[in-house]
């Protein structure tokens, strides 16, 4: 490390990992000197203690390489999810600084949100903005996180909305014929609507009756059973492939979306208040209606937590009631401890 004057400015001389940096810094020998002592306690905390500095980037450029790893290493919803979020999140925190983000001020921004959006929404982009963060000290470039003291909001229940075996028999009815077997499997698979789009005929084993959906960010597979009503349909649907899709329409293209024909369907079927999304709801609700237990349901929805797929535990009055019923085998074992001539005052000396 060094200092050298040029002209009439004296510049600093020193190396960063092996990579000479040299910067102008004043006409000042004195400042120059202070500067070059400043910028080695600075690398010798980073190289020997691990001691890192915030780097002044704003939130704006930050987030481009935040999306960056958002979209390689994310499921292609969550990345949508993310943009959406931090376009929101620009409006406000645009210009500053990455550390110079307060908690006060994300304090700000919720209850600002929160007049405009639900709690479950703030509370997405607050989950955004944290994971940012994360990523931010992960990388070195702030020391600390702004948002490891705020709280989210409480979110009300999840939304629970399901159809009678009568209203299923009727949206069917109602349903378009490129429609139809498209809303079978989500109500015999409880597959995701992009699950469903997005599957490839060589996910389908027609022979062995089972399903395979491969999850993109890390290609985990979920095993999901073929049931005679769904099986009819593939079969009528592999006897005029067009495409490597499932689904697709009569050039082979698969669908894009299929929101506009489901609503038409749901209006034919006087069916109110109801999303595609919600099948997978109604698939869920009639697994454990007709005895299955929680656990096989959760497998088969790929719920990673079971807390998931309890939501519907209430719909089962029997799940209750066989596990209070499995203790009965447990007091049988011991049966002759609780028999009332066995259960003898204990003296006292």
């Amino acid at each position: 490390m060094a200092i050298f004057k040029k002209g009439d400015n004296w510049y600093i001389d020193y190396y960063v990992k092996g990579k000479r940096k040299r910067k102008k810094v004043s006409s000042s020998k004195k400042l120059a000197e202070q500067v070059l002592m400043d910028v080695h306690v600075k690398i010798a905390k980073e190289e020997y203690l691990g001691v890192y500095s915030d780097r002044k980037i704003v939130f704006e450029d930050f987030t481009k390489e935040y999306l960056d790893y958002s979209r390689a290493n994310k499921e292609p919803s969550s990345y949508k999810r993310d943009c959406l979020s931090i376009s929101t999140m620009k409006k406000t925190f645009e210009g500053h600084f990455l550390f110079e983000i307060t908690p006060q001020m994300i304090e700000k921004y919720k209850a600002e949100r929160l007049k405009s959006v639900s709690p479950a929404t703030v509370n997405r982009e607050l989950s955004c903005l944290k994971h940012m963060y994360t990523k931010a000290v992960e990388w070195k470039v702030v020391t600390a996180s702004p948002l490891k003291g705020v709280k989210l909001f409480k979110e009300p229940p999840g939304r629970l909305r399901y159809l009678s075996a009568q209203d299923v028999e009727i949206l069917l009815k109602a349903c378009s014929n490129h429609l139809k077997p498209i809303v079978v499997m989500a109500l015999n698979t409880g597959m995701r609507k992009s699950e469903i789009l997005n599957l490839k005929w060589s996910q389908v084993d027609l022979k062995n009756r089972k399903l395979s959906v491969i999850k993109t960010k890390n290609n985990e597979v979920r095993v999901i059973p073929i049931n005679e009503t769904l099986s009819k349909e593939l079969h009528i649907l592999s006897k005029n492939v067009k495409s490597q899709f499932v689904f697709s329409d009569e050039f082979g293209t698969p669908f894009g979306d299929i929101k506009k024909g489901f609503a038409a369907a749901l209006r034919r079927a006087k069916i109110e208040d109801f999303r595609f999304h919600d099948l997978r709801h109604t698939f869920g609700s009639h697994m454990v209606m007709s005895g299955v237990d929680l656990r096989t349901v959760q497998q088969i929805m790929g719920h990673k937590d079971i807390k998931m797929t309890m939501r519907y535990s209430h719909l089962s009055p029997e799940y209750v009631q066989d596990a209070i019923s499995r203790l009965d085998s447990v007091w049988t074992l011991f049966g002759h401890q609780t028999k009332s001539e066995n259960l003898k005052p204990r003296t006292t000396h």
